[in-house]
């Protein structure tokens, strides 16, 4: 099935897309913040996929892809970049709408952001010859760092948030690397990642993905704010 992957990005942002015009929700009006906040957050992920596809890190099933590759990766893989950070934001705010006290205390959102933050500096020493480990929790450390910084508030939200992205995650992200289908969408070379999977999903996927949503979402705030603040002092 050569559209399994494009059904999966366009099914992922399908119903976010068209419920952001939602008038008590209204994500329409910060279209170009979370768009360019999605094209700087390529420009991280992009080369990194570049260079572990080139590397056989990872891979993919040309069956079930249509075709045209750019740099080496799938037009698909592409789309992956847009589709699922836009649908995770728009489900970022979209449970801050409806359930605007989901949010840790200040205490709380310390402790788990210096606790995540050395397990993963520990699991990185142990671990540094395993370049998918290495270069992904890499990332995530300094990332968190950052936010918790600038925008406590966030990470405040988004450690909470972030449990319920993982359900459609643990769906989509278990069809790509095979559950439910007879072979994987995208392929792990095991001896660059711990070799611990949940279901068919190597571990580091969830780390993954929390920086790349993260980034997205530490972006759209930023230029929010700015956009807004420029707006009223004028």
């Amino acid at each position: 099935m050569n559209t399994l992957y494009l059904l999966l990005n366009l099914g992922s942002i399908s119903v976010p897309f068209l419920y952001s015009f939602h008038p008590r929700l209204q994500l329409h009006k910060r279209f170009l913040w979370v768009f360019i906040s999605i094209l700087l957050t390529m420009v991280i992920f992009i080369p990194w996929d570049v260079i572990f596809t080139r590397h056989e890190i990872w891979g993919f099933n040309e069956t079930y892809f249509l075709g045209p590759k750019f740099l080496s990766l799938p037009l698909e893989e592409w789309l992956f970049f847009i589709c699922i950070p836009f649908a995770c934001v728009f489900t970022h705010y979209a449970l801050l709408l409806y359930f605007p006290n989901l949010k840790l205390s200040k205490a709380a959102t310390k402790a788990i952001s210096f606790g995540l933050i050395t397990l993963l500096f520990i699991l990185i020493v142990g671990n540094y010859d395993k370049w998918y480990t290495l270069i992904n929790f890499s990332l995530a450390i300094p990332l968190t760092v950052l936010v918790y910084k600038y925008n406590t508030k966030l990470l405040q939200h988004f450690f909470l948030t972030f449990l319920v992205m993982l359900i459609p995650f643990f769906i989509v992200n278990g069809i790509l690397t095979g559950s439910f289908i007879d072979n994987q969408v995208v392929w792990y070379n095991n001896a660059e990642n711990l070799g611990i999977r949940m279901g068919t999903i190597p571990v580091e996927d969830s780390i993954y993905a929390y920086t790349m949503i993260l980034c997205n979402l530490f972006l759209t705030e930023f230029f929010t704010k700015k956009f807004h603040n420029k707006k009223h002092s004028n």
